[in-house]
C-alpha cells in the first residue's frame, strides 16, 4: 500500500502548496503531474514547470516507509480531494501504472507516469549570497511592488521584480515602463551587492505561499538561480537574465510636495475612474492654490469632477495620469497619509509616505 488511511486535509494541504505552478497544457505531459515520494521521514510532494520548482514534505513517522514514488495529474488529484467530505480517510494504492484513490465507497483510478522521468531542477547555487528575513516582511515588500510588473513585455527583464541586496538593505523594484514601484527594508547584517530578477510567476507564487508571521525565510541568491526555504517548503527558481533599468534615475527629486489623507484621495479616484475613458483610463489633476481638482471624462461626453481642499502652494498644474496606476499605488501603500510630489505638467508624479524612505512609486504622465 502506497499511503494508507491518511486524513484528507493532511494530503490536500501540501498538494495545494505545489500545484500553483502546474499548467494543464504542457509541452511535456509529465509537467502536468506532481511527483509524490514516500521516504524514510514521510511524504514529499514536488512540482515544476522547468523554470520554477516547489517541494514540500509531510514529516510523519506513520507515513514513512520504504522508498516509493509516483507522478500523477496534479490538478485532477487536487480536485478529487477537494470535493471529498471533510475528515475523510484516504488510501492511495499503485496498481499496474495506475493510482487508486479510495475513500469510503468511492474509488478513482488515475493514470500515472514513471517517477524516474520527472525532470527535477538541479541546484546551481555556487557563490550564492544567503540572507534570512521574516516571512511577513518579505510578503509586505512583495505586495508593495508586484502590481507594477510588466505582463508579457518583449523586454523580458521587466516581467518580474528586481531584488537587490546591498549593504544592510534589501530592495525590491518593479516597472512596466509606465510606472515604477520601489520598496526597501533593513537587514540585520551587511552584504556585498547582489542583484537578481525574479520572474512574475515566481513572485506571484511566493506571495501566495508566504504567511503573515515572524517565522524566518532563507533566501540563497546565485547568478542563475534563487532557492527559498521556509515552513517545510522549498522553492527553487531560475532568474531572468537581463539588465534591469537604472531605477535610481527614474525616481525624481522634487521640491513641490502635497500631503493627503490616503483614503480621501483613493476614494475620490475610485469615483472618478467610473467615468474615465474605458481604453485609456485617464484622469486629470488640476492643481491650484489650496485645491486639487480631479477630472475624468469619456467618449460619451460624460464627466466626473472631484475637488479636494488641501495645503497646496505650488505652481498651477494641469496633468494627466492613468487612474488604474494611481489606484494600484495607493491601494498598496499601507499608511494613513500619503505625499504627492510634482514637477511640471510634463513630469511624472512621485508618491511616497511621509517620513519614510522605504516606499516610492513613480507614475509617468499621459496626454488626455
Amino acid at each position: 500500500m502506497f499511503i494508507e488511511k491518511i486524513n484528507k486535509e493532511v494530503l490536500l494541504k501540501p498538494l495545494q502548496t505545489v500545484v500553483g505552478i502546474v499548467e494543464r497544457k504542457q509541452p511535456l505531459p509529465i509537467l502536468s503531474n506532481v511527483l509524490i515520494e514516500k521516504n524514510a521521514t514521510g511524504i514529499r510532494f514536488l512540482a515544476t514547470d522547468l523554470e520554477i520548482q516547489i517541494s514540500t514534505e509531510i514529516k510523519d513517522a506513520e507515513l514513512a516507509g520504504s522508498e516509493e514514488s509516483i507522478t500523477v495529474a496534479a490538478k485532477k488529484l487536487q480536485e478529487i480531494l477537494r470535493v471529498l467530505p471533510d475528515n475523510s480517510k484516504i488510501t492511495l494504492d499503485i496498481q499496474d501504472s495506475r493510482l487508486l484513490v479510495k475513500v469510503l465507497k468511492s474509488k478513482f483510478t488515475l493514470q500515472t507516469l514513471p517517477s524516474q522521468d520527472f525532470p527535477k531542477i538541479s541546484e546551481q547555487l555556487s557563490n550564492s549570497t544567503t540572507i534570512e528575513i521574516e516571512q511577513k516582511l518579505l510578503k509586505k515588500l512583495l505586495g508593495s511592488v508586484q502590481y507594477a510588473m510588466a505582463q508579457q513585455d518583449i523586454r523580458y527583464y521587466l516581467n518580474g521584480v528586481l531584488l537587490v541586496i546591498e549593504g544592510n538593505l534589501i530592495k525590491l523594484i518593479a516597472t512596466d515602463g509606465h510606472r515604477l514601484a520601489y520598496t526597501s527594508a533593513k537587514l540585520n547584517q551587511e552584504f556585498t551587492k547582489r542583484e537578481v530578477i525574479l520572474s512574475r510567476k515566481t513572485v506571484s507564487e511566493l506571495f501566495k505561499l508566504l504567511s503573515d508571521n515572524e517565522e524566518k525565510i532563507t533566501l540563497e541568491l546565485a547568478e542563475k538561480q534563487v532557492k527559498i526555504t521556509f515552513s517545510d517548503i522549498t522553492l527553487t527558481t531560475k532568474v531572468i537574465d537581463g539588465k534591469f533599468p537604472d531605477y535610481d534615475r527614474v525616481i525624481p527629486s522634487y521640491t513641490n510636495h502635497l500631503n493627503l489623507d490616503r483614503q480621501t484621495i483613493l476614494h475620490a479616484l475610485q469615483r472618478a475612474a467610473i467615468l474615465s475613458n474605458e481604453k485609456f483610463r485617464g484622469v486629470r489633476f488640476v492643481m491650484t492654490e489650496k485645491n486639487m481638482r480631479i477630472i475624468s471624462s469619456n467618449t460619451e461626453q460624460e464627466e466626473a469632477q472631484e475637488d479636494i481642499e488641501n495645503d497646496y502652494h505650488g505652481p498651477a498644474l494641469d496633468i494627466g495620469f492613468n487612474v488604474n496606476y494611481l489606484l494600484d499605488g495607493l491601494s498598496n501603500a499601507n499608511t494613513q497619509e500619503i505625499t504627492f510630489s510634482f514637477g511640471d505638467s510634463n513630469s511624472s508624479i512621485l508618491i511616497t509616505v511621509p517620513g519614510n524612505e522605504d516606499f516610492k512609486y513613480v507614475v509617468m504622465p499621459m496626454r488626455i
